[in-house]
């Protein structure tokens, strides 16, 4: 008796059967289709559905135009924000990353796109990131030009997803940043940030599990509703419970600083700060030889650092290494100009602190400084 040719007699299989839906990834794609369409701006051609988006850098009004381009993701804030069930301002989050990340380098985001990635697809939790995503990209003047979602079953545990962002922007030839006239004597500005922002969250989520607290429990820390300034994807604020607290997104700073660059002509260099924290992401806007040194009395850390590094144990070293406390946004401007700078920004809507100077340092690489680093944990 001869075997059974392969498949012979067996149920057939299709890519659903496999964990793959075809059906709730064109649902997905619908629901993307109007929230795409309200992040256009001058420049973009044509919309979703083509293998790749274009764009007009003319129409956009660049004479001389230089390319930059950012790519990030959200690390591991998305674990909080799965635990949490709470998926809609991760989107917020991954633009941020990546415009804060181009501005600082004088251009102006264009364009973005996004990657999603999970076990199984949730049409409903995918449409709640995606418009997290076209929210940030709202704030940053920018378009959402296209994407991919990717359904990818037994690469990720079930409920877990992925995100990753990649946007393009131009500055003027002329207007790159940072510039070569950063001296000693210029004066370092900050700019508030909105909480923890979208780093050090692989410490966050050991120290929220030492505290023996759910992120549905009442968040044990309060400055007034966190990401406030910004709010949520909706406009509402933040704050009431841990996971919501911890969740407050990633400020974006795009639309303010382009306003300072190209009303004051006054701005030289910027940092925006991620990992690494002041001491890391200073220095790279600065020259060799150059150090800013930064006077932690100047601005004011809000209540969830003090609440981590208390619950955590965690080094005053290691705070400063791993999250902005307090800054979001480093500026550096001319004396002479720093009120000029300062107002603008305020008037934009940011809290703006003179924190320090640039100055002299030791031969070698640049280098920052922070004095009176205890009296950031001081109610």
């Amino acid at each position: 008796m001869k075997p059974d040719a392969p498949g012979h007699n067996r149920p057939p299989l299709t890519y659903k059967d496999a964990g793959v839906d075809i059906d709730a990834g064109d649902a997905l794609v619908e629901h993307i289709k109007p929230l795409a369409r309200s992040t256009n701006r001058p420049g973009v051609m044509g919309g979703l559905g083509g293998f790749g988006g274009l764009f007009d850098l003319k129409a956009a009004g660049f004479r001389d135009p230089i390319l930059v381009s950012g790519t990030d993701g959200v690390g591991t804030k998305l674990k909080v924000a799965i635990d949490a069930g709470i998926p809609d301002t991760v989107g917020i989050d991954l633009v941020a990353m990546c415009v804060n990340d181009i501005v600082v380098q004088g251009a102006e985001p264009l364009f973005f796109l996004d990657y999603y990635a999970s076990g199984h697809l949730e049409v409903e939790t995918g449409r709640r990131i995606v418009a997290g995503v076209a929210e940030g990209c709202r704030r940053a003047g920018c378009a959402l030009v296209g994407g991919e979602t990717a359904e990818m079953p037994g690469l990720y545990a079930q409920g877990d997803y992925d995100l990753a962002g990649f946007a393009v922007g131009a500055a003027e030839r002329d207007r790159l940043l940072p510039r070569a006239d950063i001296v000693p004597g210029d004066v370092v500005l900050g700019l508030a940030s909105d909480g923890l922002h979208s780093n050090g969250f692989s410490l966050v989520r050991r120290i929220v599990e030492r505290s023996g607290l759910d992120y549905q429990a009442p968040a044990p820390f309060a400055d007034g509703p966190f990401g406030s300034a910004q709010g949520g994807p909706t406009g509402s604020a933040l704050g009431t419970l841990l996971g919501q607290a911890l969740l407050a997104p990633t400020r974006i700073y795009v639309k303010p600083l382009l306003a300072a660059i190209r009303g004051t002509a006054a701005i030289k260099g910027l940092a925006h700060i991620t990992g690494g924290g002041l001491p890391g992401n200073v220095p790279r806007c600065l020259s060799d030889g150059l150090r800013a040194r930064l006077d932690a009395r100047r601005w004011a850390v809000p209540a969830v650092f003090r609440w981590l590094r208390e619950t955590g144990n965690v080094p005053t070293d290691d705070m400063l290494r791993t999250f902005n406390c307090g800054l979001g946004m480093i500026v550096v401007t001319a004396a002479a100009d720093a009120g000029t700078v300062g107002r603008s920004l305020t008037e934009a809507g940011e809290s703006v602190h003179e924190v320090g100077i640039v100055e002299r340092g030791p031969d070698g690489e640049a280098d920052c400084v922070i004095d009176h680093a205890e009296s950031l944990w001081r109610s």
